[in-house]
């Protein structure tokens, strides 16, 4: 089976047929409405950021340096990876050229109001590079059960998902269950037997293409070229409610009194954006 994928779909139909009911969905021409259609490459990132840096595996590299890598990864030697670029911190130049962030689709999105800070609670709006052979060997969820939005801006990209209710069989770490401890792509099934059982679905994004991944879903990558993506997490009033259960059982790890603090802060905001949708109409 393969993720679906659609050129023409309405809003509306988009809600009723994949937001509400979790079915992901690879949108084929929905980021055509950015600036930046096409023109975010490896020339273009190495002609305006080449010395802009992050850490990866707690080693500090210059997107140039990243691209160095990337251009001779392989499956054997793969590149450093994740490289990822918090944009509104790291690279805000490139925000005029990807609005509307949401594509007309990724909406409501409560992370778009001020109330939330770019890159905590969930709040991610990121430029991930990789290379050929980069992956993720593990599924897994994200944190905080949002939604991931992922647009692929140069190169390819396979997304491997797990459709609804197969938990059990992805053997979810016991010390961060949104984090399997089954290696996808080289299983072992004398320790994991029960992942033989598993459905996965898969989807090549290619440049232009929007994935859409639906909270609470398992899911992992593997990057097929050089590839550059942008991804972002939403929120509204359909998972918020998981959203700051979430908050509280992350936080509570650090300390007891960021939990508290965190999920205040996590109530306040919400508040404010439930009060928000209610004047603007907005839909759901």
């Amino acid at each position: 089976m393969t993720i679906q994928k659609k050129s023409q779909i309405s809003y509306e139909e988009f809600m009723e047929e994949h937001y509400k009911p979790r079915i992901p969905l690879i949108f084929e021409n929905a980021s055509k409405v950015w600036k930046a259609h096409g023109g975010i490459t490896p020339d273009y990132l190495r002609e305006h950021f080449n010395d802009r840096s992050t850490i990866i595996n707690h080693k500090e590299y210059t997107i140039g340096q990243i691209l160095d890598y990337v251009a001779v990864s392989t499956p054997e030697n793969p590149a450093p990876y994740p490289a990822i670029f918090e944009i509104r911190t790291q690279l805000p130049e490139l925000l005029p050229l990807i609005e509307p962030v949401n594509m007309g689709y990724a909406k409501p999105n409560w992370f778009e109001e001020k109330v939330f800070p770019p890159g905590k609670l969930g709040n991610s709006l990121e430029l991930f590079i990789g290379g050929l052979g980069c992956q993720f060997p593990f599924a897994h969820i994200d944190q905080y059960y949002t939604n991931a939005w992922i647009t692929q801006v140069y190169g390819e990209k396979q997304i491997t998902i797990f459709p609804q209710g197969q938990d059990e069989m992805l053997y979810p770490d016991p010390r961060n269950p949104y984090v399997s401890l089954v290696n996808i792509f080289n299983p072992d099934y004398k320790i994991h037997p029960k992942f033989k059982n598993s459905t996965p679905i898969k989807g090549t994004i290619l440049p232009g293409e929007t994935l859409f991944i639906p909270r609470g879903t398992w899911h992992t990558a593997l990057s097929l070229t050089t590839n550059i993506s942008v991804i972002f997490d939403q929120i509204n009033d359909i998972n918020f409610a998981r959203w700051k259960s979430d908050i509280w059982k992350f936080k509570k790890r650090e300390s007891l009194k960021n939990a508290l603090a965190s999920y205040a802060y996590a109530t306040a905001a919400g508040a404010y954006c439930k009060l928000k949708d209610l004047f603007s109409g907005a839909k759901y």
